[in-house]
């Protein structure tokens, strides 16, 4: 574990920083946990020993486990679910964009961003190029893309009402006229030669590097906190994890910001292929398995909301949780967040052995809230779960706002709850 909170968030800085798509994370966690003694096993393969520090990784997604020699009959699993996806425009096929002597890029949106917020900003673009051998390559730019905002001579009603038409108004400039096409810049970056490359999957990011703003210092502004921040908190946790009667699980899925029903996601089969798969490796069988089901549980990890000082009336007039005050347990009547009593205790006792504070967040019955890979895992598996988060400012939008010190308390909270 690192040793403070502006340790963690530097931390946190340069993951963000690396990570600017789905794809980037998930690389980037298979490279922290190999330097962390984690061995990457392969799902292609029958999993030949399930002990130890192991781990999978799937395009945007990995699962990690940390495994006792042995179980006893009370061993469960113990697991963290978080996602590596965000908000953002993903680029269409197709040639590029010309108006009035301009060229642009064709996008549509992913997820649900604050749309307003991406408007004038120095964006790049980042994913992966699939070649003919079937092979994904990694690439980024640096900032090459701007969406403008129209000028407010130019619509003198824009401050009553800001409405951005999501085809005609979202489509980036990148040039007058390109020098040489946009794929052959990017093949060149990511050392592929232009003609074996078949297909991309490519995304927007604010190029602007996270950092901590405040008089007082207290707060951390950044990109894709929602929810590259709990992922980052898990990642540090299991990094730091020595052992553990239970089998600790690390699932950082993808595709959660469009619902989960992806071969990656919540929704899918990857969490509960991998943990039947590591059940099977000890030698249970389906029932056995099943019973292992009902003595674990879950803490899904996803970004909240703190309250907003100029929206306060958008909040529950009693549960108005703040930066620095601790993650928050994330609770709603109708299950869009798995949260009950139980996972509550399970919560509670792992913060207090962490010694950092928590606090509750439920909606303002006029504002409905979304939902998390909480619920759908709890749905999926049967496992209970209980969904917690960091509080957050502007989620959503292209430069989000934690306190400092929530990323590090989540992450301590992660490893007591694992260590158990």
């Amino acid at each position: 574990m690192l040793g403070t909170a502006l340790d963690h968030i530097d931390d946190l800085a340069d993951f963000v920083s690396v990570s600017p798509t789905s794809y980037h994370a998930a690389d980037q966690i298979a490279v922290r946990l190999r330097l962390a003694g984690f061995e990457e096993v392969d799902p292609t393969r029958p999993f030949a020993n399930v002990t130890g520090r192991r781990f999978v990784l799937r395009e945007g997604a990995v699962i990690a486990w940390l495994a006792p020699e042995t179980l006893s009959a009370e061993t469960g699993f113990r697991i963290v679910g978080t996602h590596t996806d965000s908000p953002a425009f993903k680029v269409k096929p197709g040639p590029l964009l010309r108006s009035a002597g301009w060229t642009g890029i064709g996008v549509e949106i992913y997820g649900g961003p604050l749309i307003n917020s991406w408007l004038d900003r120095d964006l790049g673009l980042a994913g992966r190029i699939v070649t003919r051998d079937g092979q994904a390559h990694l690439v980024r730019t640096g900032p090459i893309a701007r969406i403008p905002q129209l000028a407010i001579h130019l619509d003198r009603s824009a401050n009553d009402g800001l409405k951005l038409d999501r085809q005609a108004h979202t489509q980036p400039i990148v040039a007058l006229d390109l020098k040489q096409p946009l794929l052959e810049t990017l093949c060149a970056l990511a050392g592929v030669a232009v003609e074996d490359a078949v297909a991309t999957d490519l995304f927007t990011f604010d190029t602007q590097r996270p950092s901590v703003i405040g008089v007082e210092r207290e707060f951390f502004a950044s990109a894709r906190l929602d929810n590259l921040l709990s992922t980052h908190a898990a990642l540090t946790a299991m990094e730091s994890l020595t052992a553990t009667d239970d089998v600790a699980v690390f699932a950082a899925f993808d595709h959660e910001e469009v619902g989960s029903a992806t071969a990656t996601g919540a929704a899918g089969p990857i969490l509960g292929d991998v943990l039947e798969r590591i059940a099977a490796g000890y030698g249970l069988g389906l029932d056995e398995t099943r019973a292992m089901y009902a003595r674990s549980s879950c803490v899904s990890a996803d970004c909240g909301h703190v309250v907003h000082p100029n929206y306060a009336g958008k909040h529950d007039p009693v549960n108005q949780p703040l930066p620095n005050s601790g993650p928050l347990l994330k609770i709603n009547a109708s299950q869009r967040y798995a949260t009950d009593a139980i996972g509550t205790a399970i919560w509670v006792n792992a913060c207090e052995k962490a010694g950092v504070p928590t606090q509750p967040f439920v909606s303002n019955n006029d504002v409905p809230c979304g939902s998390t890979i909480g619920p759908i895992t709890a749905t999926r598996l049967g496992i209970r779960t209980v969904d917690v988060g960091a509080g957050l400012l502007s989620m959503h939008s292209a430069r989000e706002m934690c306190g400092v010190e929530d990323p590090w308390f989540t992450a301590r909270a992660m490893e007591a709850y694992w260590a158990g």
